[in-house]
């Protein structure tokens, strides 16, 4: 055998024998379980927590498994989704939204979960503090009650002199009572009338974004949903049809088309996710991870599609933009 290789195979038996294996690993031998619970598919934010759980050396199919199941926009299917999960007695849950973090607490009060991006983890009940959550839930969470203000600010910047926005949100989805109560306030402030039109489902999408058009709304906002999300280009192209410039707190907007977004940055909740479960196979206690709060808010134009509708971006929040899509 020539020397580079015989060098090889030693350091790879010296690497084999030295990286410590998680706790449960070394004690069954078996390939460690990793369910991934979802209101509806988001692949793109999605590879992004697969991708870096590969970073931290954790390799699909080697070292743990992947249990996917997904409610496909359906949320009353979510609790049997995270009791199946449960049945399968994975060693962590990873949650993604308010909706599939509430079903799995409620299905298990054991195995390990991690909440990607809900919006307000102490009000919905799933931890008891964000810095002391003290059950089996952690996670990162994307609570700021300022951020509705700042995306219909967004809005006044870049249509002057508006005086009528359409909201578009999910009443199925217990977090959005909040954010439109939150808006709503906003509204108030800034002197705008609201409109409010609300979709449950992706069929009720089209009559919802229609009926925002003939009342003659100005701009339509998108409070978040996991639904939304999925139909981000469905719904910028039916606003596009009526003439409705479309903001959102959510940055998957902006490649699809909306004028602007402002938000948590829900790319960095999925890649600081991966770190939790790394952790948590690695035999962390869930009670003893302090809850991550937004790091960072994405201000994202998307330029191409303002000149579409005809709206000029002040030069100044191109300026503050972390995002220009031309």
């Amino acid at each position: 055998m020539a020397t580079l290789e015989r060098w090889v195979f030693a350091l790879a038996a010296v690497l084999l024998i030295s990286t410590p294996l998680p706790a449960a690993a070394q004690k069954s031998g078996t390939v460690l379980r990793v369910g991934f619970l979802s209101a509806t598919p988001q692949p793109d934010y999605e590879d992004l927590f697969w991708q870096e759980l590969l970073r931290l050396g954790r390799v699909s199919g080697k070292d743990f498994a992947i249990e996917r199941r997904s409610a496909n926009g359906n949320y009353e299917q979510l609790p049997k989704l995270a009791a199946d999960l449960a049945r399968l007695n994975v060693n962590v849950i990873v949650t993604a939204g308010t909706q599939a973090s509430i079903a799995a607490k409620k299905a298990t009060g054991t195995i390990p979960i991690v909440m990607i991006g809900v919006s307000d983890p102490v009000g919905s009940g799933l931890v008891a503090s964000l810095a002391h959550p003290g059950g089996n839930v952690t996670g990162t969470s994307t609570v700021a009650s300022e951020v509705p203000g700042k995306q219909l600010d967004l809005v006044r910047d870049l249509l002057p002199g508006v005086s009528r926005v359409a909201i578009l949100w999910n009443p199925g989805n217990p977090v959005s009572q909040q954010q439109l109560r939150e808006t709503k306030a906003a509204a108030t402030k800034f002197r705008l009338a609201l409109q409010v039109f609300e979709a449950r489902t992706p069929e009720d999408l089209d009559r919802a974004v229609a009926a925002a058009g003939k009342e003659r709304a100005e701009a339509l906002v998108v409070l978040p949903d996991p639904m939304f999300v999925a139909h981000a280009r469905r719904i910028v192209d039916l606003a596009t049809k009526q003439r409705l410039p479309v903001v959102s707190g959510v940055g998957a907007f902006a490649e699809a088309g909306a004028i602007a977004t402002y938000g948590a940055d829900y790319s960095s909740a999925y890649r600081r996710a991966a770190t939790f479960v790394d952790r948590i196979l690695k035999a962390a206690k869930p009670a003893d991870l302090a809850v991550e709060q937004p790091a960072k808010f994405e201000l994202a134009i998307n330029s191409k599609a303002a000149r579409t509708l005809g709206v000029t971006v002040p030069r100044t929040l191109i300026a503050r933009a972390d995002r220009v899509i031309r």
